[in-house]
């Protein structure tokens, strides 16, 4: 694969989720569910009682263990990924449900990232793919354990009991983000095969509810 195309592939980090999918939040909002465009890193949103917001992500499964960025809406009401330099990280959309509270919390992240991210000025890396954070959440399984470990060091639990995978043109927006009187955790990153634009074509998404 030609490198101009690795580098355009790894520009999907997630479904960049509509504001309409909150209906109990305002902003402007836009129609459907579509794959970011920009690889900007996102300013991290300051959030208010932070001893109940989540710091760090856990899949014990898949090895995953990425502190946590919150993060808000772009400039056309779509939730903000983590940029490339935050690979690692773990996005929480932190104007939606925090993790323990009924609703979604929803989390993004990179499946994959170019290694050769700018810093100061200066290339770090080669010229490489590299894992992202959710990088191997599409291997999760019905029953598997996720935490989440909260400001105060408290730990909420959840339990996987779906992975799909969606094309971003039909991105099943009501069933994945309905409300819901219980806590629940929604995972995402992209997946499916890399489209002529050099985006994936799909997104994965790992549902989890709270455990007990």
């Amino acid at each position: 694969m030609p490198r101009a195309l690795l580098a355009l592939a790894a520009l999907c980090a997630a479904a960049a989720v509509v504001l309409q999918l909150f209906p109990h939040l305002t902003a402007s909002s836009a129609s459907t569910a579509r794959p970011p465009h920009s690889t900007a890193a996102p300013r991290p949103m300051p959030v208010s009682d932070a001893h109940s917001a989540p710091v760090r992500l856990y899949a014990p499964a898949i090895h995953l263990s990425a502190d946590v960025l919150p993060l808000a809406l772009d400039g056309a009401g779509a939730i903000e990924v983590p940029g490339f330099a935050d690979a690692a990280k773990a996005g929480w959309y932190a104007l939606g449900p925090r993790p323990g509270q009924p609703g979604p919390a929803v989390f993004v992240g990179h499946r994959d990232a170019p290694d050769n991210v700018y810093r100061h000025g200066r290339r770090v890396g080669g010229r490489h793919l590299k894992n992202g954070a959710f990088a191997k959440i599409g291997r999760l399984h019905p029953g598997d354990r996720v935490e989440v470990e909260r400001g105060d060091g408290s730990r909420v639990a959840f339990r996987v009991t779906r992975i799909g995978t969606y094309r971003t043109d039909r991105f099943p927006t009501a069933r994945v983000y309905a409300p819901s009187r219980r806590p629940e955790l929604r995972l995402i990153t992209c997946g499916g095969l890399i489209a002529p634009d050099g985006h994936w074509d799909a997104n994965v998404v790992v549902t989890a509810v709270a455990a007990g």
